[in-house]
C-alpha cells in the first residue's frame, strides 16, 4: 500500500546487519536520515543535514537488474526517492526508513488505513505539537486543508485549543475541518469583495492568530499569512512553494511586530516515536484518519489523482491487489 511519499508494507527480506525489522513483519515508511550529522544527533532528525541528498539524491539503494530486452547487459535502479521509493509493489527501503508495527497493527485493513501516517499526516500532527506546541489559549489558523492541514486541525483539539481556523475553497474539506476540530472555517473562494487577510484578523479578536500553520505552497497565502498573523505570533512554513518564489518582508516592521516566519519537515517528529504515537491516538479514537483516507487499486491511480483535485478525497491510498 502506498500513498503520496509513504507506504505500508510486509517485510519480505532484510539486508546484512538490519535489526529494525524481520521478514513476515508488518511496517511503515518514512522518510530517511543519516543519523550521524549534528542535527541528528540533537534530534532533529527531518533537518538532518544530508536530508536532500538522502531522500531525493542519493543513490545508496542502488541494484544491479538485467536491462530489458537484453541477456548481458545490466543497468542501474536506484531505489532512493525519500529512503524508499514505495511507489511499486515491491521496494528497496532504506532501514531508517522504516517503522516496525508489528506489535501495533492487527490486520490488513488497519496497515492500509495507517500507511498515510509517516508523512502528511506526521507533518501536520507534528508541527501542531513538536513546533507550533499550541496551547488551549492559542488561536490557531491553518491555511489548506488537505491531508497535512486537517492532521494539524485533530493534533490541536488533541491539545486543547480552544480556537481553530481552517481557511480551504473545497467545501467538502471545510465541512470535514470542522468535524474534526475547527471552530472557525473560512471559505476563501467565496469572500467576494473583502480581503483574506482582514477577514481573518477580524476573526481573531481584530489581531489575527497567534500561530498560522501554512499547508499549501500558495504564495499568496504564503504572504496574506505573514500579514494577518498577530505581532510576536509564528507562521510555519509547511507547504512547499514553488522553487522561484521569492518571499518579500517589510524588515523594519517585521522587526517592529517580533514574527517569527520558520520552516518545518515532517513536523519535527522522529517516525519511530511519533508514527506509534498517532496510531495510539487513533486507537484512542482522538485522531480519526479513517473520515480521510479511501482505498483505491494501483491500477486506479488516475481516479485516485482525480479525487484529490476534486476534493473527493483527502488522501487516497494505492494497493498493490484488487480493493474490495
Amino acid at each position: 500500500m502506498l500513498t503520496g511519499l509513504t507506504g505500508s508494507a510486509i517485510v519480505k527480506e532484510v539486508g546484512l546487519n538490519v535489526t529494525i525489522a524481520r521478514p513476515g513483519d508488518p511496517v511503515l515508511l518514512s522518510y530517511a536520515y543519516c543519523g550521524s550529522c549534528q542535527l541528528c544527533l540533537r534530534g532533529h532528525h527531518s533537518h538532518c543535514t544530508r536530508f536532500n541528498e538522502i531522500n531525493f539524491g542519493q543513490r545508496d539503494n542502488t541494484f544491479e537488474v538485467l536491462s530489458a530486452g537484453t541477456d548481458d547487459k545490466n543497468i542501474a535502479v536506484a531505489g532512493g526517492f525519500f529512503g524508499q521509493s514505495s511507489f511499486a509493489r515491491m521496494s528497496i527501503v532504506n532501514e531508517r526508513s522504516v517503522v516496525n508495527v508489528r506489535n501495533l497493527v492487527q490486520d490488513r485493513q488497519e496497515l492500509e488505513l495507517y500507511a498515510p501516517l509517516g508523512c502528511g499526516f506526521q507533518t501536520g500532527a507534528g508541527t501542531a505539537i513538536n513546533v507550533a506546541n499550541v496551547q488551549p489559549n492559542d488561536i490557531l489558523c491553518v491555511t489548506g486543508l488537505g491531508g497535512v492541514g486537517l492532521s494539524a486541525i485533530m493534533a490541536a483539539k488533541i491539545q486543547g485549543c480552544k480556537t481553530i481556523i481552517g481557511i480551504d475553497r473545497v467545501q467538502s474539506r471545510l465541512d470535514l475541518a470542522k468535524e474534526l476540530g475547527a471552530t472557525i472555517l473560512v471559505h476563501s473562494g467565496e469572500l467576494g469583495d473583502l480581503l483574506l487577510v482582514d477577514t481573518v484578523k477580524n476573526l481573531a479578536d481584530g489581531l489575527g492568530p497567534t500561530i498560522c500553520i501554512e499547508t499549501t505552497g500558495v504564495p499568496s497565502l504564503i504572504q496574506d499569512a505573514l500579514q494577518f498573523t498577530r505581532p510576536m505570533g509564528t507562521i510555519i512554513q509547511v507547504g512547499a512553494a514553488p522553487f522561484d518564489f521569492k518571499l518579500g518582508i517589510d524588515v523594519f516592521q517585521w522587526m517592529v511586530e517580533g514574527k517569527r516566519y520558520i520552516g518545518a519537515v515532517e513536523g519535527h517528529a522522529l517516525p519511530t516515536t511519533f508514527v506509534p504515537r498517532m496510531i495510539e491516538w487513533h486507537k484512542q479514537g482522538m485522531f480519526p484518519i479513517e473520515k480521510l483516507v479511501k482505498r483505491y487499486a494501483a491500477s486506479d491511480f488516475e481516479t485516485a489523482i482525480q479525487s484529490m483535485h476534486d476534493g473527493t478525497t483527502v488522501k487516497p491510498v494505492l494497493c498493490w491487489y484488487d480493493v474490495v
